[in-house]
């Protein structure tokens, strides 16, 4: 008898916890939007106060094309109870409280208005999730999104580091390969002085006049200022040329106007001088996609010519 008391308890319990597991809470918002709470918070957000939280939208084919969780951030929106709800969409997001996640399935019109992506038609379904990571105040909102600065800037110093060590492999193993003999500065830049000049050496400040052809690894020239040189490689442009872009470029040295690779090599330089730079991704575009052949973490060489220099 005990047993099947026991039994019926247990069944009792169970059902009890499906039945509060499927009873999700669902709004329908004033232009007809159905909304599924996945879990409901508490915690509302007053006036000025800053609603953070990551949104997913997918298409109805289940192809994510926005995603906050691709970024190092959730985004955010700053509450005010005297904003009108001119949409459902609206309705929504000011109506999140913190812990809330939601889940809904509406048209692109409902959710885009008048700025529907091309690649969507107006009728078509679009799926969106939204998850409330914290409600903060200014001081607050201030404090977190500076902790998850300080945290990106330290993951990047440490993949740079990492980075720069297999980079410096390659260029030790390209010199090797090409029985080049290369100086090695402290921050990994390598440079040969292939001719000497004997105009003014340059300092920071300092504006040079600087001849250039940039090259990757496997030799594919991606720009030049030289316009025979664009020719011969196939890489001329017209328009470039039209506007008198094939010309010495103008580098305030040390003022950061360029990639620290080529900041740190030319002021080792002097006007007449013609040098080569080879210089690790981290002193570079690093991890980011440059445009064009220049993917992350890209390796480059630049041959360099000092045309003038101006004090």
């Amino acid at each position: 008898m005990k047993k099947t008391k026991s039994l019926l308890f247990t069944l009792a319990m169970m059902a009890v916890a499906f039945t509060a597991m499927s009873c999700k809470q669902t709004k329908t918002t004033s232009d007809g939007i159905e909304y599924t709470y996945i879990k409901e918070g508490s915690q509302a957000p007053k006036n000025g106060e800053f609603v953070l939280y990551h949104l997913v939208v997918k298409t109805d084919k289940d192809s994510t094309f926005i995603s906050t969780y691709d970024q190092s951030a959730p985004a955010y929106l700053q509450f005010n109870d005297s904003i009108p709800r001119q949409s459902g969409m609206d309705e929504i997001f000011l109506g999140l409280k913190k812990g809330d996640s939601i889940a809904f399935e509406t048209t692109a019109q409902k959710v885009f208005a008048d700025n529907v992506p091309f690649f969507l038609k107006s009728d078509q379904k679009v799926k969106i999730s939204i998850g409330v990571v914290d409600v903060l105040d200014y001081e607050g909102v201030e404090a977190y999104f500076n902790a998850i600065q300080e945290a990106e800037m330290k993951k990047q110093a440490e993949n740079s580091v990492k980075q720069l060590e297999i980079d410096t492999q390659i260029i030790q193993d390209y010199l090797a390969a090409n029985n080049i003999e290369a100086t090695r500065t402290s921050s990994g830049l390598y440079y040969v002085i292939e001719s000497e000049g004997t105009g003014a050496a340059i300092e920071t400040g300092d504006l040079a006049f600087v001849h250039y052809a940039g090259y990757l690894m496997d030799g594919t020239l991606f720009d030049t200022s030289i316009k025979t040189l664009a020719q011969e490689k196939g890489v001329y442009n017209e328009q470039r040329d039209s506007m008198d872009g094939y010309a010495p470029l103008e580098v305030r040295v040390g003022m950061g106007q360029v990639i620290q690779g080529w900041d740190e090599g030319l002021a080792l330089l002097k006007k007449g001088d013609k040098a080569k730079f080879f210089i690790p991704s981290p002193l570079a575009y690093g991890d980011r996609n440059a445009g064009g052949p220049i993917q992350p973490n890209s390796v480059l060489i630049f041959d360099v010519e000092i045309t003038d220099v101006q004090k």
